[in-house]
Protein backbone atom coordinates (compact mmCIF):
# COMPACT_ATOMS: atom_id res chain seq x y z
CA UNK A 1 0.00 0.00 0.00
CA UNK A 2 2.80 2.38 0.93
CA UNK A 3 4.61 1.50 -2.27
CA UNK A 4 1.52 2.35 -4.37
CA UNK A 5 1.13 5.69 -2.57
CA UNK A 6 4.82 6.51 -3.07
CA UNK A 7 4.55 5.67 -6.75
CA UNK A 8 1.50 7.93 -7.14
CA UNK A 9 3.34 10.78 -5.36
CA UNK A 10 6.37 10.26 -7.58
CA UNK A 11 4.23 10.45 -10.72
CA UNK A 12 2.55 13.65 -9.54
CA UNK A 13 5.91 15.28 -8.81
CA UNK A 14 7.20 14.13 -12.20
CA UNK A 15 4.21 15.63 -14.06
CA UNK A 16 4.58 18.90 -12.14
CA UNK A 17 8.24 19.10 -13.18
CA UNK A 18 7.29 18.41 -16.81
CA UNK A 19 4.67 21.18 -16.67
CA UNK A 20 7.14 23.65 -15.13
CA UNK A 21 9.71 22.83 -17.83
CA UNK A 22 7.10 23.34 -20.58
CA UNK A 23 6.02 26.69 -19.13
CA UNK A 24 9.65 27.78 -18.86
CA UNK A 25 10.39 26.81 -22.45
CA UNK A 26 7.31 28.69 -23.67
CA UNK A 27 8.30 31.80 -21.70
CA UNK A 28 11.82 31.70 -23.15
CA UNK A 29 10.39 31.44 -26.66
CA UNK A 30 8.13 34.46 -26.30
CA UNK A 31 10.48 36.61 -24.23
CA UNK A 32 13.64 36.13 -26.28
CA UNK A 33 14.77 39.05 -28.47
CA UNK A 34 13.41 38.90 -32.04
CA UNK A 35 15.77 37.28 -34.50
CA UNK A 36 16.65 39.19 -37.65
CA UNK A 37 17.05 36.89 -40.68
CA UNK A 38 19.14 39.35 -42.70
CA UNK A 39 20.94 42.67 -42.42
CA UNK A 40 23.55 42.50 -39.71
CA UNK A 41 23.54 38.73 -39.17
CA UNK A 42 26.71 38.57 -37.15
CA UNK A 43 28.78 38.01 -40.29
CA UNK A 44 31.36 40.76 -40.45
CA UNK A 45 32.35 42.30 -43.75
CA UNK A 46 34.65 45.02 -45.00
CA UNK A 47 34.57 46.48 -48.51
CA UNK A 48 36.22 49.42 -50.22
CA UNK A 49 33.84 52.35 -50.69
CA UNK A 50 33.74 54.45 -53.84
CA UNK A 51 33.43 57.43 -51.50
CA UNK A 52 36.72 56.59 -49.82
CA UNK A 53 37.82 54.33 -46.99
CA UNK A 54 36.43 51.01 -45.89
CA UNK A 55 32.75 50.24 -45.32
CA UNK A 56 31.89 47.59 -42.69
CA UNK A 57 28.76 46.22 -41.06
CA UNK A 58 29.11 48.94 -38.40
CA UNK A 59 28.74 51.64 -41.05
CA UNK A 60 25.18 50.46 -41.73
CA UNK A 61 24.22 52.25 -38.52
CA UNK A 62 23.36 55.93 -38.41
CA UNK A 63 21.24 56.43 -41.52
CA UNK A 64 18.49 54.29 -43.09
CA UNK A 65 19.78 52.54 -46.21
CA UNK A 66 18.66 50.75 -49.35
CA UNK A 67 21.21 48.03 -50.15
CA UNK A 68 21.33 46.27 -53.50
CA UNK A 69 23.76 43.63 -54.82
CA UNK A 70 24.56 43.59 -58.55
CA UNK A 71 27.30 44.22 -61.12
CA UNK A 72 28.17 46.85 -63.70
CA UNK A 73 27.84 44.51 -66.72
CA UNK A 74 24.25 43.64 -65.70
CA UNK A 75 21.99 44.19 -68.73
CA UNK A 76 18.67 44.84 -67.01
CA UNK A 77 18.01 44.20 -63.30
CA UNK A 78 20.80 46.39 -61.91
CA UNK A 79 20.28 49.56 -63.96
CA UNK A 80 16.52 49.26 -63.45
CA UNK A 81 16.90 48.88 -59.68
CA UNK A 82 19.34 51.76 -59.34
CA UNK A 83 16.99 53.99 -61.33
CA UNK A 84 14.08 52.89 -59.14
CA UNK A 85 15.86 53.48 -55.84
CA UNK A 86 16.74 57.04 -56.80
CA UNK A 87 13.14 57.56 -57.97
CA UNK A 88 11.75 56.33 -54.61
CA UNK A 89 14.01 58.73 -52.75
CA UNK A 90 12.99 61.61 -55.01
CA UNK A 91 9.28 60.74 -54.64
CA UNK A 92 9.61 61.20 -50.87
CA UNK A 93 11.74 64.34 -51.27
CA UNK A 94 14.55 62.75 -49.24
CA UNK A 95 18.18 63.82 -49.23
CA UNK A 96 21.11 61.36 -49.17
CA UNK A 97 21.48 62.29 -45.48
CA UNK A 98 17.96 60.91 -44.91
CA UNK A 99 18.34 57.72 -46.96
CA UNK A 100 21.48 56.15 -48.38
CA UNK A 101 21.56 54.01 -51.50
CA UNK A 102 24.30 51.36 -51.43
CA UNK A 103 25.34 49.19 -54.37
CA UNK A 104 27.53 46.12 -53.70
CA UNK A 105 29.17 44.40 -56.66
CA UNK A 106 28.97 40.60 -56.83
CA UNK A 107 31.48 40.57 -59.70
CA UNK A 108 34.81 41.70 -58.20
CA UNK A 109 36.75 39.90 -60.93
CA UNK A 110 35.65 42.55 -63.46
CA UNK A 111 34.28 45.43 -61.40
CA UNK A 112 37.09 47.70 -60.26
CA UNK A 113 36.43 50.49 -57.75
CA UNK A 114 36.77 53.04 -60.55
CA UNK A 115 34.24 51.21 -62.74
CA UNK A 116 31.75 50.89 -59.88
CA UNK A 117 32.19 54.56 -58.99
CA UNK A 118 31.48 55.70 -62.56
CA UNK A 119 28.56 53.28 -62.80
CA UNK A 120 26.68 54.31 -59.65
CA UNK A 121 27.39 58.02 -60.01
CA UNK A 122 25.79 57.96 -63.46
CA UNK A 123 22.51 57.35 -61.58
CA UNK A 124 23.21 59.65 -58.64
CA UNK A 125 26.52 61.03 -57.31
CA UNK A 126 25.51 60.19 -53.75
CA UNK A 127 25.16 56.43 -54.31
CA UNK A 128 27.78 54.46 -52.39
CA UNK A 129 29.47 51.68 -54.35
CA UNK A 130 31.20 48.85 -52.49
CA UNK A 131 33.90 46.61 -53.93
CA UNK A 132 35.97 43.82 -52.39
CA UNK A 133 38.09 40.79 -53.16
CA UNK A 134 36.36 37.48 -53.87
CA UNK A 135 36.59 36.53 -50.18
CA UNK A 136 35.41 39.95 -48.98
CA UNK A 137 32.51 39.83 -51.42
CA UNK A 138 31.49 36.39 -50.15
CA UNK A 139 31.47 37.71 -46.58
CA UNK A 140 29.22 40.60 -47.58
CA UNK A 141 26.88 38.23 -49.44
CA UNK A 142 26.65 35.99 -46.37
CA UNK A 143 25.81 39.00 -44.19
CA UNK A 144 22.70 39.60 -46.32
CA UNK A 145 21.92 36.06 -47.42
CA UNK A 146 22.62 36.97 -51.05
CA UNK A 147 23.19 34.40 -53.80
CA UNK A 148 25.17 34.90 -56.99
CA UNK A 149 26.88 32.73 -59.60
CA UNK A 150 28.60 33.21 -62.94
CA UNK A 151 26.88 31.71 -65.98
CA UNK A 152 28.18 31.05 -69.48
CA UNK A 153 31.52 29.84 -70.78
CA UNK A 154 34.37 30.03 -68.22
CA UNK A 155 36.64 32.02 -70.57
CA UNK A 156 33.95 34.35 -71.89
CA UNK A 157 34.81 37.91 -70.80
CA UNK A 158 31.15 38.86 -71.31
CA UNK A 159 29.77 36.27 -68.90
CA UNK A 160 26.59 37.08 -66.97
CA UNK A 161 26.01 36.73 -63.23
CA UNK A 162 22.78 35.40 -61.77
CA UNK A 163 22.15 37.11 -58.43
CA UNK A 164 19.54 37.98 -55.84
CA UNK A 165 17.45 40.89 -57.10
CA UNK A 166 16.08 42.21 -53.81
CA UNK A 167 16.63 45.67 -52.38
CA UNK A 168 17.29 45.37 -48.64
CA UNK A 169 15.78 47.90 -46.25
CA UNK A 170 18.18 48.63 -43.37
CA UNK A 171 17.10 50.93 -40.55
CA UNK A 172 19.18 53.56 -38.77
CA UNK A 173 20.30 50.94 -36.23
CA UNK A 174 21.74 48.75 -38.97
CA UNK A 175 18.93 46.20 -38.67
CA UNK A 176 17.05 44.47 -41.47
CA UNK A 177 13.53 45.83 -41.89
CA UNK A 178 12.33 44.14 -45.09
CA UNK A 179 12.89 43.95 -48.83
CA UNK A 180 11.56 45.40 -52.03
CA UNK A 181 11.23 42.97 -54.92
CA UNK A 182 12.54 43.63 -58.40
CA UNK A 183 10.00 45.81 -60.26
CA UNK A 184 7.65 45.91 -57.27
CA UNK A 185 4.79 48.39 -57.73
CA UNK A 186 6.07 51.91 -57.10
CA UNK A 187 3.37 52.86 -54.60
CA UNK A 188 4.12 49.77 -52.50
CA UNK A 189 7.88 50.34 -52.70
CA UNK A 190 7.59 54.03 -51.78
CA UNK A 191 5.34 53.15 -48.81
CA UNK A 192 7.97 50.70 -47.53
CA UNK A 193 10.73 53.29 -47.88
CA UNK A 194 8.61 55.89 -46.08
CA UNK A 195 8.04 53.52 -43.15
CA UNK A 196 11.77 52.76 -43.05
CA UNK A 197 12.74 56.43 -42.83
CA UNK A 198 10.04 57.36 -40.36
CA UNK A 199 11.04 54.51 -38.10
Amino acid sequence: MATTKSLRTFRIVLWVLVAVAAIGATALYFLRPPQRPLGVTGQEFALASTQGGTFTQNDLRGTPSLVFFGYTFCPDVCPTTLAETTAWRAALDLAPEDLRIIFVTVDPERDTPEMVKDYVEAFDPSIIGLVGSLEETENAKKAFGVFSEKVGEPDDPYYLVNHSALTFLIDENGQFEGTIAYQEAQDTAVAKVKRLVEG
